[in-house]
């Protein structure tokens, strides 16, 4: 799917707030913490599956694309539950770009 083709801009304010959100924080902000929950990936994957989730500064995939690593019938508890499961489905889809506070500094030698 090309950026043309999203239901929204991926850098707008529904996407990734003009770059100052990525990945997990995208898919997190989608969500009403005192509200939605419990809820099925299935139900999540349905309404935003179209939706754009920036990963880095060249990288934009689907709702969908992540989602496809959750079985649709995966019910979230709360919101740390949707955190936990959307992570490790990202880590196992190749989609986790984060390295860790290591990867951002350097040792002294």
């Amino acid at each position: 799917m090309s950026e043309h083709d999203w239901p929204h801009d991926p850098d707008g304010e529904q996407g990734s707030e003009g770059r100052r959100k990525y990945g997990h924080a995208v898919l997190a902000k989608k969500v009403d913490e005192g509200e939605d929950f419990p809820m099925r990936a299935g139900d999540y994957a349905e309404e935003f599956g179209d939706h754009p989730v920036r990963l880095d500064e060249d990288t934009v995939v689907a709702v969908a694309d992540i989602f496809a690593g959750i079985d649709d019938d995966e019910e979230f508890e709360d919101f740390v539950e949707f955190h936990r499961v959307v992570g490790r489905a990202m880590r196992d889809g190749g989609f986790w770009t984060y390295e860790g506070a290591q990867a951002f500094t350097r040792t002294r030698g």
